[in-house]
């Protein structure tokens, strides 16, 4: 049984860090799985899953241009190699519609898994696509939805759930617990024993609401430091919102970071502010950190946070900041969050996620291939 991981590339995202966690698990269960990228634009997740050398990874473009990524030519390389593969599993869009196409011109030799990562997207709003996407979805074996909430809109959005299956993401919690701290110099030069540090790891795109937690810094003292990890094409808007609120001193941009488990356990709070999520795995692996975690009130997050980490209002600021401030001034109060935390994170341990997906795995290859 040979599987084929694709993704549209190995940038900075959940899915993406996902499959970098997720590969030598597989390989040491020992199911053969490889990854295919429809883009690369030297992205650090692609340099150390090469590193690790434990799978063959195919790249299909190589450029500066994201747009790369939507190329339709890119199905006729697919094509080529997914042939040699029994299962392939396809993580976003366009890569979910492209290894359709493609397994159509292979006469479906392959059998597809998708893996459902959100709890909305562009084409659900859109009822032009309702045709074309339901017959994407029916050429799939199994939609993989990580949380019961996706398993649930899409099943009114598709009319069906004859082949959705519920397997929750996971993260290396093992890793981040062992993991040590940094000297606060060394995250930054600019930061002082005494700051109060707070951490939000995400892609900087139109799903992810940085600019909410950037205006909480006008609402919290001048030792609340605010540390911002990872890269996209929202960046250059954040940087000019940090200039016209004079925040230079309190925002600091680190950008693409692979010491994610290290700066989790250096700093004093964890947040995500966000629009939207699917199960986000900063989400987990904040909670796992033994910091208090605070995420946005939106789909995606809700059921994953509720009476575990901190829930604020999407956009507020001024709610967040004053969760920050009471955070900061009751040791109390953190600690119970922090053990509520720790304890929910258990639920989303990575090893039980691959478990999931080789049974799954096993399941269509018998069905299919009669063993």
């Amino acid at each position: 049984m040979k599987i084929l991981q694709v993704i549209n590339s190995l940038g900075t995202g959940g899915a993406e860090k996902l499959l970098l966690d997720s590969v030598v698990l597989y390989r040491k269960a020992g199911i053969a799985v490889d990854i295919l990228i429809l883009w690369d634009n030297n992205h650090p997740f692609l340099q150390e899953l090469i590193n690790q050398n434990v799978c063959k990874v195919y790249i299909l473009s190589q450029s500066s241009k994201v747009m790369d990524i939507y190329n339709p030519l890119h199905i006729f390389k697919i094509k080529k190699i997914m042939r040699n593969y029994d299962i392939v599993h396809v993580h976003l869009f366009p890569a979910q519609y492209f290894a359709v196409f493609a397994n159509i011109l292979n006469s479906g030799s392959s059998k597809l898994i998708f893996t459902e990562h959100n709890t909305s997207n562009n084409r659900i709003s859109n009822k032009l696509f309702g045709p074309i996407e339901k017959f994407i979805y029916k050429r799939y074996a199994r939609v993989v939805c990580i949380t019961e909430e996706i398993r649930v809109i899409y099943k009114n959005y598709l009319g069906t759930d004859e082949n959705l299956v519920l397997i929750n993401n996971g993260v290396d919690i093992t890793k981040i617990s062992n993991a040590g701290m940094i000297p606060r110099n060394k995250i930054h030069p600019s930061l002082q024993s005494g700051d109060k540090l707070i951490l939000q790891v995400s892609a900087f795109r139109t799903q992810k609401d940085q600019p909410t937690l950037i205006k909480a810094m006008l609402y919290v003292p001048n030792h609340f430091k605010l540390l911002l990890v990872g890269s996209g094409e929202k960046l250059a808007e954040c940087r000019q919102l940090v200039n016209d609120l004079h925040l230079g001193e309190k925002v600091f941009f680190l950008e693409q970071r692979m010491d994610i488990p290290q700066l989790l356990k250096s700093v004093d709070m964890v947040v995500l502010s966000t629009h939207y999520e699917g199960l986000s795995l900063a989400s987990i692996e904040g909670m796992s950190s033994g910091k208090p975690f605070l995420a946005s009130d939106v789909p995606g997050l809700r059921e994953i946070v509720s009476e575990a980490g901190i829930l604020f209002e999407q956009g507020d600021e001024n709610e967040l900041a004053a969760h920050m401030n009471k955070l900061a001034g009751d040791s109390q109060y953190t600690f119970t969050i922090v053990e509520k935390c720790l304890e929910r994170a258990k639920q989303f341990d990575i090893t039980k996620m691959v478990d999931l997906h080789i049974l799954l795995y096993k399941n269509i290859f018998e069905e299919n291939f009669k063993i």
